[in-house]
Order: C-alpha cells, then structure tokens, then sequence
C-alpha cells in the first residue's frame, strides 16, 4: 500500500502489519468479555458493559459495550493488546499523539485487569510538529483536508534531513520542522553541519594518501602529541559515544544522539578551523590524521544507527 512505500522510503519498516478487522473476525471480543467477568473486573449497568478501571487508578469506570451493543475504541484496543501478549511479548510501548493523554490510565488499567503486569504496557506521549516556512507556521488541519504528507516532507527535503529533524528534539516536547532550514545546504543545516564533518575528513585522509602519508593504526607511540585543549576535547567526546547510544536505547529517547551528533561535528569543525592536519611534522601529521579518522568512524556508526547516510563527497 502507499503508506507502506511511504515508510520504506522515511527508512521505517514493521515486521508485521496488523488488520484490526482480524480481531472480531476470530471472536477475540467475546473471549476478552468472558475474561473480564470471570475476573470479577466487568459489570453490566443501564445495558452497557463496564470495565472497573477505577481498580487500577483510573477517574471512572469506562464503558467497554455500549447499551446498543456496539463496542467502544477501548474494547478493540484490550482486545488488541490480548493480541501483543498472545504473541509472546512482554513489554508494549504504545506511542500515541499529545491529544491522547487522557485515555492512558484506562488502558493500563484494562491490560492489568486481564491478569498482565504493571510493567507490561508503557505509552509514550509525542508532541506535535509545527511546520515553519518563510518564517511562518503552516496551517494544517485534517478535518479541512490540509495537511502535508510524509510522501511530500520527504520529497521536499529528503530522507536524511526528515529522520534528523524528527529525532532531534525528544518525543515528549514540541518541535518546530524550519523547512527553509532543512532544504538548506548550510552550515545552518545540522544534518548539512553533521555530514560535511564527515565528507571533509573523508577529504583530508584522502589527500594525506596522495601526500604518501598513511595511517597506521597499530603505530600508537605518537597519540601524546595529540595535546592541544581541542585535542583533548574531541577525545573525550568520542569516547562518550557508548554511554550516549546505552542511554538513548535505555530510555528511548534517540534526541541524544542527535545532539551527541552535532556537539561531536562542532568539536571537529572547530579543531579544523584551528589545527592543520598535515602539518610539516610528519609524526604529528600522523596522529592528528589516527584521531580525525577515529572521528571519521564514531560519525559513521552514530548516523547508521540513525539510518541517516553518509556522503564521502559534498
């Protein structure tokens, strides 16, 4: 389908895609009712059935099938989150838009009503995005019928800059998408500013190639005459870049090493301005070219990680 090639094009593919007509095909509602009651968490009041979610902290009590015997949005999603645990998961990370704050405790209280742990289900609010341009905000709205897809976000400013604009701020705060600033190519540009670090060692160890001057990497002996504070700084920096990949899976906030990604081509870009590279002094050509090559390799693995390409040549 379009929004299947839609995601396959931003870089985002699911292992499995899930009908949620399947779930009533197979009576699942009717196994989750008799659950439920069986449980002692259901109650029928005024011909409507009603889950006890005030059990579990939620405000009220929160209709599962209505008097006219039509099920709720709730019903579909308890029987879907059945579905997750029925299929051998045991942690659900549901990811939902900011005007959905509301309906987490009902949830919650529902899985936990089915027998899961407190633990097994934890949703992430994610804050929405305005689009600038010219300055401006783009007016969108669903119900008007404006609104800009991702099939078009990705044609106007490509793949790379969409992934990094949408991971650089974290999930739970409000980002502003500057499509001036993302179509271009500028040191303004954070991804434009993180893949030209890239492309300009690729350049600099190319040219100390042709200069006959190779880097041995074995060769460690002259690393102490990497001493300058700039120096230091960028070692320090790459040797960060574990934590920072650690942290950001453990509390699923990619934004970290965006910023990572950016502090690391500042550091870069600074020393560039300040320090050549080859220098007359061969033995400090060589380690000046070891450390901006290791460089070259933290920038790789941290951008892959974010599927975000690296062009050796801009």
């Amino acid at each position: 389908s379009g929004i299947k090639k839609d995601l396959k094009n931003f870089g985002v593919e699911f292992d499995v895609w899930f009908s949620e007509k399947s779930l009533y095909e197979q009576n699942n509602l009717q196994e989750i009712i008799e659950l439920l009651q069986q449980r002692g968490f259901l109650y029928e009041e005024k011909g409507a059935l009603w889950l006890k979610s005030t059990d579990f902290g939620d405000e009220k009590d929160r209709v599962v099938i209505r008097e006219n015997n039509v099920p709720t949005y709730l019903a579909s999603d308890i029987v879907y989150h059945q579905n997750k645990y029925q299929r051998g998961f045991d942690k659900v990370i549901d990811i939902w838009g900011a005007d959905h704050h509301g309906y987490i405790k009902r949830m919650k209280a529902a899985t936990q009503a089915l027998g899961y742990s407190e633990n097994f289900l934890d949703v992430l609010i994610v804050q929405f995005v305005t689009l600038i341009k010219n300055g401006k905000e783009v007016g969108m709205s669903t119900r008007g019928g404006e609104f800009i897809t991702l099939r078009d976000l990705i044609k106007e400013v490509g793949k790379d800059v969409a992934r990094y604009f949408f991971l650089m701020r974290s999930y739970d705060s409000h980002t502003e998408f500057d499509l001036d600033v993302a179509k271009s190519q500028s040191m303004e540009n954070p991804v434009y500013y993180i893949q030209y670090a890239y492309a300009r060692i690729c350049s600099i160890i190319k040219k100390a190639e042709e200069e006959g001057i190779k880097i041995d990497k074995n060769k460690e002996d002259n690393l102490h005459l990497l001493d300058k504070k700039e120096e230091i700084e960028l070692i320090k920096k790459l040797s960060s870049l574990k934590e920072v990949v650690r942290k950001s899976a453990l509390t699923w906030k990619p934004h970290l090493l965006t910023t990572y990604l950016y502090d690391l081509a500042s550091s870069f870009h600074k020393y560039y301005t300040v320090y050549r590279v080859i220098a007359e002094d061969t033995e400090l050509t060589k380690a000046r070219l070891i450390l901006i090559d290791c460089t070259r390799v933290v920038l790789l693995n941290a951008l892959k990680i974010l599927g975000i390409s690296t062009p050796e040549i801009m």
